[in-house]
């Protein structure tokens, strides 16, 4: 397999929802008038505690200065795993579970931090810059190295890589923040960037003015419905996620979904901001999916991490994660 280097340098931030207003110009700009910036990665995805925005240097520039903004203090870069190299946006993955054990566990293993963006079309994972050298390092005797540079993607062999890298003996990796299942059912889903204005009024309701769902009944606090929608335009490809009542709001036909018509639910990480030093938070959800050969989604935010898992799993899933919570913490 291959692993690609993308060229971008990102920025991970955090928009308040007190100061939504103030950024709506130019996320609107991102989103819906790309031709007019030269930024080639946007995603901005919505919880309960704020907006999370992931974005290259270009399109940082359309973000005013506020101090409603919190941005993460490293450049990030994206990596992104092809298989059989093919275009990684021809069919969809299976999420994290691919790459668990191949990308996301040494990384943990070597200590270092990643942050995860799945969309329809593939998955990123994004490691600090500075931490480059050493991630190359780690897998190097699994993948092809490459970077893109200037668009043209070619071997990366410049930063003293060496094969045979000793692997660290498997620890296991007990989950030590809460975990909670909202009772929302998600979609994973994209639309052809060319019916993009024709939705635009309504997708910049959902992502700005629309009020968040309300739970008619009295749920348990596990099982409350969340606001969560997340938007990405990444080399020209669209990826949402948003919750079924939700997509109800589109159009038939506007938006991609599969032949059966599968549902996600969410597995929310975190009960405070998990912030971005502590490794293995990944690792310790996905290897135990991987290892049930469970299907997911994952997409971290500025203060906690989503796994969005098939819907008929949910109870497995929950039973897995619950066996391996730490008890000592």
């Amino acid at each position: 397999m291959e692993l690609h280097i993308l060229e971008h340098s990102l920025k991970v931030a955090s928009i308040a929802k007190e100061g939504i207003q103030i950024c709506t110009h130019g996320l609107i700009k991102l989103a819906f008038l790309p031709s007019k910036t030269r930024c080639k990665f946007f995603s901005l995805t919505e919880t309960p505690e704020d907006y999370t925005i992931i974005v290259d240097e270009e399109g940082f520039k359309e973000l005013p200065e506020s101090e409603h903004l919190s941005v993460a203090e490293a450049t990030w870069l994206a990596l992104n795993v092809v298989s059989g190299g093919g275009s990684s946006s021809s069919s969809q993955p299976i999420g994290v579970t691919k790459i668990a054990k191949s990308v996301i566990a040494p990384l943990a293993d070597h200590n270092i931090s990643v942050f995860m963006l799945s969309t329809y079309q593939t998955d990123f994972i994004l490691v600090r810059e500075r931490d480059l050298p050493m991630v190359m390092h780690t897998l190097s005797s699994e993948f092809t190295l490459l970077r893109v540079v200037n668009g043209e993607t070619v071997a990366a062999n410049s930063l003293g890589v060496t094969n045979g890298f000793v692997k660290p003996k498997m620890v296991q990796r007990p989950i030590i923040h809460p975990l909670s299942s909202p009772s929302n059912m998600f979609c994973v889903t994209s639309l052809d960037p060319d019916t993009l204005p024709s939705v635009a009024t309504l997708l910049m309701d959902v992502m700005f003015y629309s009020s968040g769902v309300k739970e008619p009944g009295g749920a348990s606090e596990d099982s409350e419905l969340i606001r969560f929608f997340s938007f990405s335009l990444i080399e020209g490809y669209i990826s949402l996620v948003m919750d079924e009542q939700t997509t109800r709001r589109f159009p038939n036909n506007v938006l991609f979904t599969s032949a059966s018509g599968e549902l996600w639910k969410m597995v929310r990480i975190g009960g405070q901001p998990l912030g971005f030093d502590e490794c293995g938070i990944v690792a310790q959800i996905s290897e135990p999916l991987a290892t049930a050969d469970i299907p997911a989604y994952y997409i971290s935010t500025f203060k906690f991490d989503h796994a969005l898992v098939p819907e008929e799993n949910i109870q497995s899933v929950i039973g897995a994660l619950r066996t391996n919570e730490s008890t000592g913490q």
